[in-house]
């Protein structure tokens, strides 16, 4: 009787840490498109969870169509499944911060966006879904 519950008991600690090892990461490449002045943009962001601690950049095409800009992240975590970061982007004196949140589902993320004010308008929210990039 006692060997069998320490083979349950070997058997239910040896399932959490497979559970463990295949946890959600949302390291990689992150693609998708929103409209932008020159029409639908594509944009990829790069994200990399290490020790818990989420960093990577944005890149977004860079105005009028000259060369993507990478942007840094701020305030990211990732906790459960809900991945959240910032982009802060300056225009002369004025400082647009847009937050991301969604939920990681596999290859997808699905959330929102809120894009911060500019030039006295109110800020904006949307729908945000990112497709992971195949390698």
């Amino acid at each position: 009787m006692k060997s069998l519950r320490i083979l349950a008991a070997t058997f239910v600690a040896s399932c959490l840490m497979t559970a463990a090892a295949f946890a959600a990461d949302p390291s990689g490449s992150w693609k998708w498109s929103q409209a932008g002045r020159q029409g639908q943009q594509e944009i990829t962001a790069k994200l990399v969870l290490k020790d818990g601690k989420l960093t990577g950049s944005v890149l977004q095409p860079g105005r009028g169509g000259g060369e993507p800009m990478p942007i840094d992240i701020s305030d990211a975590s990732f906790k459960g499944d809900v991945v959240a970061f910032s982009t802060v982007r300056t225009f002369g004196d004025n400082k647009i911060v847009t937050k991301y949140e969604g939920k990681l589902d596999g290859d997808s993320i699905k959330g929102t966006i809120e894009r911060g004010a500019f030039n006295g308008q109110e800020a904006t929210k949307s729908d945000w879904a990112a497709t992971k990039a195949k390698m």
